[in-house]
Parts: C-alpha cells; structure tokens; sequence
C-alpha cells in the first residue's frame, strides 16, 4: 500500500518498521500530513501509553521549539521516553533539563564547544577524515559505514571528553549497544546494560579527572561548580552520556547517507568534486535532506493553539525535522537534491533554547569528509544494498559496501 492510498490514521510512527516500508514514500507522506493534518492527533493501539501530537509543518514546528514557557522537554523530548511518561535524566542531563538550571549547565557546557576551543580537535578531525577516506581508497572497497563514517565522530568526541586511547575500542562498542535498537534483532534490555556500562565508566573518569584535571569536557564538569556548588555525578555522567551519544549519531549518519546520495545523484558529485558547488552549502543541504534525527519532542505545560488545534497541559507533541526540513512553505523544490541550497534553514540540529551544542563540530566533520572524499575519490560505487538502521527516531544506514575509484 503506497502513501498515496494510506489514511493518515493507518501510519503509525511509534513502529520503526513504518519507515523501512515506506522508506521510498516518506517525502509525499509527510506532504500528506502538512497538507491535510498538519497538526495531527495520533492514538496508541494496543499499548497503555497516551496518544500524541505530530506537528509537520516548518512554522509550528519553529513555533514550538521556541517555546520553553508553554513546552517542556523535562518530561522526555523523544517519543520513546515522552510515552513512557518521562526520562530518568530529566533535570540532570542538559537535553532535558529546563529553566534556570538549563541556562546554567548549557552556559558551563557552551565553554568547552566554542570554536576557538574546538581548534585542535577539528584539525585533528580533518586529519582523520582524511586519512580514513585515503585508506579505504586504496583497498578499493569498504563498508563506507563500518570502516570510514563510524571512527570519525566517536574518536572525535573521545578527543572532547579526554577519554584514553586505550579505552575508546571500548567506549565505541558500548555506544553501538547503547543503540542496539537500531538493529530489529538486538534487545532494549542489552541496550539499557550497555547505557548503564557508559554511566559507570564516566563516574570513574570524572573521579580520576577531579583528582587530574585535564583540557577537555569531562574534567570541566568534574570541576565545575554553580553557584558554589559542584555538580552532582549524576549531572556529570548523564552529560557525558549526552555529549557522546548525540555527538555520535548526527554526523555518522549525515556522513553515511551523504555517499549514498551522492552516488545516487552523480551531477550533484560532479558539481562537487568539480567546485561548482561550496563545500559549506553541501554540508548543509546533506543536513536537510538526511536529517538523522526524524523527530524531537515536549510535553505541553498549558493548553495552547498551534495551527488551529488547542493541545492540553500534559499533552505529547511530537516536532517531525524530516517533514519540517521538507517544507514547500520554506525551501524551493525541496524534493530536489541541491548542493549549492541556499539559503538553508534546516531544522536538524533543532531550534530555540535547545539547539545543539554541537552544530559547529557536526559541520566540521560532515566538511572535512566531503573535502576528503572531492580530494581523494574520483568514482564511488555501491556493491551491496545499504542497511537502514531500525528505528522510529533516527534516519539512516548502519552498512554501506561500495567501491572507491582513487581519482588521478
């Protein structure tokens, strides 16, 4: 059945397996919901949890990432946890902590996450981009997604957190079993034993780091202290948490898909590795059109009216990227693969009070690999079907096999 035929009440999205289906369909689907539901009510079946709002267009989505009065995220901010009834970090972890003390851990964070701070480490990111991408070139085939995308972000983000080349092997299997609900076979409950591993293993780092501090994240939480008093382990550990799984998936992600289309729109390669098109906008263009996030989330304090529909004090409301990013009322021909897109004002790293703290390192890392790959590839091709990762929150690939012609 194709999304021309489906009634908006036959999609669920609270089963991944909705966009394996319709992976081909999703971009006339989320049309469908802009157009005739654009804030639409969607029930649960079958499961003791509360029906939720799915808000599709770009200006409502805007209008409720804006909002930290009317909206709170301190409930869960993805459907997993807002169904659920709320997230065990709220308060603690900066993703779904608000008010006063958001402000606070934010500002403490945004030191660490400056540009001018970032210096070394995205050198040291170009660098690794760079010299995985020739490698794989000189084998000639790889799983772009296993082999290249996947030691970009994670040794990235281990650099930031000052965690010790002999443990990142380690750290990298745990945050690919944290995820493990990625993949249909693999359990929550592994995922929840890997997660509770990443908690124990930050506790003991930020110990070590209170005794030696060092120059990365990991010790200015350990050091820090708000209004003269130091942060509680379970602030530090869930924002360690926070920082290593989310400085993960946007860009792995974005970088995986990025190939894919890339191959699938040769002009578009043509234009980049030719320098038609600026390696900037094509950074941002493959933000739009992957957004690896499908969907955030918040919980409303008050009734309120958003596209004409009045949401009730304790509502789920469900912000879609991927039908936001889509948008005909914003982008021109969104359904059109553009590199040179400009202007660009996409919605994957959110908006409001809660954008995240890492767009400027996930830019750095999608940019060091495409002027690694116009640098270095001269023909891609793909030797096997890529893996869509199974998941009602993320979009993308967990396997990529293709073949890398080294250009001259």
């Amino acid at each position: 059945m194709t999304t021309a035929t489906m009634t908006l009440s036959a999609i669920d999205l609270t089963a991944p397996q909705t966009f394996l289906d319709h992976q081909d369909e999703l971009v006339s689907m989320w049309r469908q919901f802009r157009s005739q539901s654009p804030v639409h009510w969607h029930p649960v079946e079958g499961r003791q949890v509360p029906g939720f709002w799915v808000v599709s267009r770009y200006r409502d989505v805007m209008e409720v990432y804006r909002d930290n009065k009317r909206f709170t995220s301190e409930r869960g901010n993805v459907l997993a946890t807002l169904l659920e009834g709320g997230d065990s970090a709220a308060g603690q972890m900066l993703a779904v902590t608000d008010g006063r003390r958001h402000r606070e851990l934010r500002n403490l964070l945004l030191k660490a996450f400056a540009p001018r701070v970032l210096e070394s480490v995205v050198d040291a990111v170009r660098r690794r981009a760079d010299r995985l991408v020739r490698e794989a070139v000189a084998r000639g085939e790889c799983d772009f997604a296993q082999d290249v995308a996947e030691h970009i972000p994670m040794a990235t983000i281990a650099d930031l957190l000052g965690v010790p080349a002999a443990d990142r092997d380690y750290l990298l299997s745990l945050t690919k079993q944290a995820l493990s609900a990625e993949e249909a076979e693999q359990s929550a409950e592994e995922a929840l034993v890997a997660r509770n591993e990443l908690l124990l293993y930050f506790s003991e780092l930020a110990e070590e780091r209170r005794e030696d501090p060092r120059d990365d994240v990991v010790s200015v939480l350990a050091t820090a202290t708000i209004d003269g008093e130091p942060l509680t382990e379970q602030e530090i550990v869930f924002n360690c948490y926070s920082v290593i799984i989310g400085g993960d998936e946007t860009s792995r992600l974005s970088m995986i898909c990025a190939v894919k289309e890339l191959i699938e729109h040769p002009e578009q390669w043509r234009r980049l590795k030719s320098g038609e098109v600026a390696t900037e906008s094509a950074v941002e263009e493959v933000l739009r059109w992957v957004t690896p996030a499908m969907h955030f989330g918040r919980r409303a304090l008050t009734d309120v009216e958003i596209g004409g529909r009045t949401l009730r004090a304790g509502d789920v409301v469900t912000l879609w990227n991927s039908s936001a990013n889509y948008d005909e009322e914003v982008f021109d021909r969104p359904d059109v693969f553009d590199l040179a897109r400009t202007p660009n004002k996409h919605v994957s790293f959110g908006y409001g009070p809660h954008f995240c703290l890492g767009s400027y390192l996930g830019r750095a890392e999608i940019h060091a690999l495409l002027t690694a790959l116009r640098t270095h590839v001269a023909e891609m091709t793909p030797t096997a079907p890529a893996r869509p990762i199974h998941s009602n929150f993320l979009h993308g690939y967990s396997s990529l096999p293709v073949s890398l012609r080294a250009a001259p």
